[in-house]
């Protein structure tokens, strides 16, 4: 598949997601997420305003779902969004249900493999129980943690290619990467680049980052959709 660019609004104010959406279009991304931090401060409205000033654009639900999936998913689907996130770790039945709901209302499901003890068992077990999308994502906590320990820090970027390898659907990989490292992630298989905390969000604040945001996207996006067109061996 061609690469594909995903900001992740991870904002608090909804105005705020809405203008940096718009910039974020203007300068060529493909699809719009709302980040946990929007859901959880605006919930189905947060989405609903995409939905309604992006017709037809993606929008990804980082709901991050551990329970209730089929319930999350159908209220995710019908205030807007086209895919939602259900974790790894959650149950079996959870994950069936997030992907059922999927099926029900013409959404995809993302799978994110977050603090699996096995990422790559992870990655597997998101596709087999139906998931459309597998998320290798190293958390912003563990991530915090283990750099004030003073221990190297983790990235998507170690696995990346074993969890493109072990799966047959696209892969995203998420979580603390650089500007160079994210433009870099066709290169390892994954076709999905979500640009997001601490790229172009302020991730302490949850605000948007200081500086010309959407001259350094189109260059990022430019530089992404030049990318060679991933092949699934």
């Amino acid at each position: 598949m061609q690469p594909i660019v995903q900001i992740s609004l991870d904002l608090t104010d909804i105005d705020e997601a809405l203008n940096t959406a718009a910039l974020a279009r203007r300068a060529g991304v493909d699809w719009l997420e709302a980040g946990t931090p929007l859901i959880l401060a605006h919930g189905l409205t947060g989405v609903k305003e995409l939905r309604k000033a992006f017709p037809g654009v993606p929008i990804v639900a980082d709901l991050k779902t551990m329970d209730g999936g089929y319930l999350e998913a159908e209220m995710m689907a019908r205030a807007g969004a086209t895919h939602v996130v259900v974790m790894a770790r959650a149950h079996e039945e959870t994950i069936k249900c997030v992907v059922k709901a999927g099926r029900d209302f013409g959404i995809k499901v993302m799978g994110d493999n977050l603090a699996c003890p096995d990422m790559i068992a992870g990655a597997r077990r998101l596709e087999d129980l139906g998931c459309d999308y597998v998320i290798h994502h190293i958390g912003y906590d563990e991530r915090r943690g283990i750099a004030a320990r003073g221990e190297r820090m983790p990235s998507p970027l170690h696995q990346l290619r074993e969890v493109v390898q072990s799966v047959n659907i696209p892969v995203q990989a998420v979580g603390g990467l650089s500007l160079e490292q994210a433009i870099r992630c066709p290169e390892y298989g994954a076709p999905l680049v979500v640009l997001g905390a601490p790229l172009t969000i302020d991730a302490d604040a949850f605000r948007t980052a200081d500086g010309n945001l959407e001259d350094s996207l189109r260059l990022i996006c430019e530089k992404i959709h030049g990318a060679q067109k991933i092949q699934r061996s």
